[in-house]
């Protein structure tokens, strides 16, 4: 019998009130849930606008741990509820270190545990070193009610590392919650394109199908403004984009994907039995030359 997953990709608009953010992101995934999926991804640090947009110690403040953030709380009553896997992204306080962090929940409201984002942009308007330190989980995946699951966060979007680790950890699917739009020192500057086929790249090398979840809106900080160019989307495992939402607005994407059957398609490439990892050592160096 084939093993079928409806994921589900959202984008919502964020503002200051962080109580209707929750209720945004819980009408989104239950309208999901109600349309049949098992899996609903919400962008990144959906609880407030994002801060990072300037320096303002103020708004490290904002991070909690983990067993005391409201996102986390909230998603595992959903998750429980409704039987889906909620991946839930959140500002992270552990001691001194802040993260921007994903608890992975199953469909029984179980925390299986959480990834803190490993690449730390900074650049104008994404000030993200400011606020977290570099994750120190490793990429990870997670063995779900329906299926194992790879997450990574945004900026580690970019890396194809990251991407291939999962999939050789087992990954049966890419999950990317995410926060990117214009370019404060550059207008003309818009990376909505560059941003997809970065990620459609990652899953056709990968042989997996990958779910991105980006906000919407304009946000405005003290010296600069972001517009959020949404654009979620799901990919099949060739690459090919099955569900691309708009720029604007809210949306909630749905797909179905046959796990088996990817499966089958992703052994018979026979692009991870080719691999040659003995020659792969530059890539644990920054600049490509290995020393002895």
């Amino acid at each position: 019998m084939s093993r079928l997953l409806t994921v589900a990709a959202t984008q919502m608009a964020c503002s200051w009130d962080r109580a209707a953010n929750l209720a945004t992101a819980e009408r989104l995934i239950r309208q999901a849930a109600a349309q049949g999926a098992q899996l609903v991804l919400v962008q990144e640090l959906f609880e407030t606008p994002y801060f990072c947009v300037d320096h303002r110690y103020e708004y490290q403040s904002l991070a909690v741990p983990l067993e005391q953030n409201p996102a986390v709380a909230l998603f595992r009553r959903l998750a429980a509820e409704l039987a889906v896997v909620l991946p839930v992204s959140v500002y992270e306080r552990d001691g001194n270190l802040l993260y921007n962090t994903l608890v992975m929940v199953d469909a029984d409201g179980a925390v299986l545990g959480h990834y803190r984002k490993s690449h730390i942009p900074e650049s104008p308007g994404y000030h993200e070193k400011f606020y977290f330190a570099p994750g120190d989980t490793g990429f990870k995946v997670w063995n779900t009610r329906y299926g194992v699951v790879g997450a990574a966060i945004c900026w580690d979007q970019w890396f194809p590392e990251a991407a291939r680790v999962m999939a050789l950890q087992g990954a049966e699917l890419l999950l990317y919650p995410t926060a990117i739009g214009s370019e404060p020192q550059d207008a003309s500057l818009d990376s909505k394109d560059h941003w997809t086929r970065a990620m459609q790249g990652h899953a056709a090398a990968n042989l997996l199908p990958l779910v991105a979840s980006n906000r919407t809106g304009r946000e405005q900080g003290q010296q600069n403004s972001l517009n959020f160019y949404g654009s979620s989307f799901i990919a099949d495992h060739t690459g090919a984009l099955v569900q691309v939402a708009a720029r604007d607005g809210e949306a909630v994407l749905l797909h179905t994907f046959d796990l088996d059957a990817v499966g089958d398609y992703r052994r018979h490439w026979g692009v991870f039995r080719d691999r040659r990892p003995e020659l792969y050592a530059p890539l644990t160096t920054l600049d490509g030359h290995t020393r002895r």
